[in-house]
């Protein structure tokens, strides 16, 4: 028999909601509500089970990897695929690409910073990201010495609730 028989086609949907979510690392209700923000439309059989194509799969990596590594929520990702269909390009691929070289650049500026520093040089020191601690106390918008845009400070909002009684007799 020929092996072309069993190649499948990626627009092909063959995977139920659990096998799906367990090939994602999500828990099936993740990609209910994937499905509930029109992010995903699953293929249905006719007794309505929803089933997941390969393209699907890859459709779910690329949302939990912008929601968990870049924080972009479901809204955002939403408008970066609809961006992506209308201009009919892999926009987020090239972004991911082009961050991966930034990242592999930074590298090798702080391994050259280090053979310099070896050599005798004032060694500096670096983040995870690459950057002198000095570059990520700047404002946003400011562009740093090696070129780069200043990061921008990470701000949490938490709300509280504060209730008042009124009278003290109780």
């Amino acid at each position: 028999m020929s092996d072309r028989r069993f190649q499948q086609d990626p627009g092909r949907p063959c995977f139920v909601i659990s096998v799906a979510a367990s090939l994602v690392q999500a828990h099936p209700r993740t990609l209910r509500i994937y499905e509930d923000e029109g992010l995903l439309a699953p293929a249905r059989t006719p007794t309505n089970i929803r089933l997941y194509s390969e393209n699907d799969i890859r459709r779910i990596l690329w949302i939990r990897r912008l929601t968990q590594e870049r924080g972009v929520n479901l809204a955002g990702v939403k408008l970066l695929f609809e961006l992506e269909e209308r201009l009919g390009t892999r926009l987020l691929e090239a972004l991911f690409d082009e961050a991966v070289a930034r990242n592999a650049a930074a590298a090798m500026q702080s391994e050259t910073g280090e053979a310099a520093a070896d050599a005798g040089a004032t060694e500096t020191t670096t983040n995870a990201d690459g950057r002198t601690p000095e570059a990520n106390d700047r404002f946003a918008g400011q562009i740093d010495r090696s070129g780069q845009p200043a990061m921008r400070p990470i701000t949490r909002i938490v709300a509280t609730r504060v209730t008042t009684t009124r009278g003290a007799s109780q």
